[in-house]
């Protein structure tokens, strides 16, 4: 049956022409695709044969499965992806996935559809992220404990000098300043809420549903003195009340859902002063793919964010438009600089494997968080996706500075 699969497999990598593939099979056989001499040559080395099975039959979602089980091998992951990438979304598909895979793409579609983004499976989805634990992203993450992109202006900045110029990126777009009360929704390990608070003295309310962050973020907040200025909570975003200077959400909204996003927004209008600027940092994908990803189900939210969806600038627009008055006031292309913070963190990765090991974490867990870090550098380099800075106020606001032209200073 493998010899089926495989010949159904070889038949669609013929179809594909960006780049060059090597495909070396167990037997020592290697097969060649694509335009040879291309700058983008790539090999794949299949270590078991049930890798055509679980590749045709499971589409892009088995080809990742069969890396985590040790079917395949490759010398530059991040390089192979990017070729799957650039060679379309269809490089996986076959006429035999289509019709003797469809019910374990149902199967898939189904499991995704349970982790929808209500009050209550929110913290689960999350839990099942974030929660696995401090001390494994404290091996990888820089001393900041900073997850999300960084911001690589000069290039030469280290990680961590490029999570906290991120961070200040975000202050000097909201003009924080001394007396502001911020609204922080996700509050990660405390990391923005530190800076903000100490550089530009700033009152911050911060919240997060994960049990593990808002442990280490609480921890951290109290060793810097700061209890008075920071007040970090465990509550659903749909809770919180108050009125807020200016708020702030750093890659959270990749969390809410399709079904929620009107009403997130909605509650940051609600919560946000009339001259009050919302700013966020978000994964993006491109206006056209939004249906797709919105209906599908892939790797990363089956295996490693459940529940996750990354919006379109104008699936935002288009919430923003339901339920607030907002309107984009600055829009900030971070793209590049995501492809470098995740090889940064997959070079502490891959450094810390023993570490890795020693928490109780397997090699099938090692190599689907390897996956996930060289897919999501992959498309990031190739701008399959991107990530920015957007911030948001509302129309006749004459409380923004401009060094340019202030008519009202």
């Amino acid at each position: 049956m493998n010899a089926i699969f495989q010949t159904l497999l070889l038949k669609t990598l013929s179809r594909l022409s960006r780049g060059s593939l090597e495909l070396r099979l167990p037997t020592g056989r290697i097969h060649r695709f694509g335009g040879l001499g291309k700058d983008l040559s790539v090999r794949l080395d299949v270590e078991d044969n049930a890798f055509f099975r679980r590749s045709v039959l499971g589409g892009p979602i088995g080809f990742a499965e069969s890396y985590m089980a040790g079917e395949w091998t490759t010398p530059d992951l991040t390089r192979l992806l990017a070729w799957f990438i650039l060679n379309g979304d269809d490089a996986l598909e076959t006429p035999e996935r289509r019709t003797r895979g469809w019910l374990l793409n149902v199967y898939n579609r189904w499991l995704h559809s349970r982790r929808h983004n209500s009050v209550t499976s929110s913290r689960r989805n999350i839990g099942d992220h974030y929660d696995l634990s401090n001390e494994f992203f404290q091996l990888w993450l820089d001393s900041t404990m900073t997850y999300s992109s960084a911001y690589f202006d000069p290039p030469t900045l280290s990680l961590e000098e490029a999570q906290i110029e991120k961070y200040d990126q975000l202050c000097r777009k909201l003009q924080l300043k001394a007396g502001d009360h911020v609204l922080e929704i996700g509050s990660g390990w405390g990391g923005f809420s530190l800076h903000a608070s100490r550089k530009y003295g700033c009152r911050i309310t911060t919240v997060t549903i994960s049990e593990q962050q808002y442990r280490e973020a609480s921890a951290r907040i109290a060793a810097a003195g700061l209890q008075d200025r920071i007040d970090i909570r465990m509550e659903d975003y749909r809770h919180i009340q108050g009125s807020f200077d200016k708020i702030v959400s750093i890659e959270m909204l990749e969390a809410v859902g399709d079904a929620y996003v009107d009403g997130y927004f909605a509650k940051c209008q609600e919560l946000l002063k009339p001259r009050g600027l919302l700013g966020l940092q978000a994964i993006l994908c491109p206006d056209q793919q939004y249906p797709i990803l919105r209906d599908g189900v892939d790797f990363i939210q089956k295996h490693i964010f459940p529940g996750s969806l990354l919006m379109s600038v104008g699936r935002i627009g288009e919430a923003m438009r339901h339920g607030t008055a907002f309107t984009m006031l600055d829009y900030d292309d971070m793209g590049p600089y995501y492809a470098k913070t995740l090889k940064l963190w997959r070079d502490n990765f891959e450094a810390k494997l023993d570490a890795v090991r020693a928490l109780g974490f397997d090699e099938t867990f090692i190599r689907k968080w390897r996956y996930y870090l060289c897919y999501c550098e992959a498309a990031f380099a190739t701008r399959h996706i991107t990530v920015a800075q957007l911030i948001y106020t509302r129309p006749d606001n004459i409380a923004i500075h401009s060094p340019a032209y202030d008519l009202f200073s």
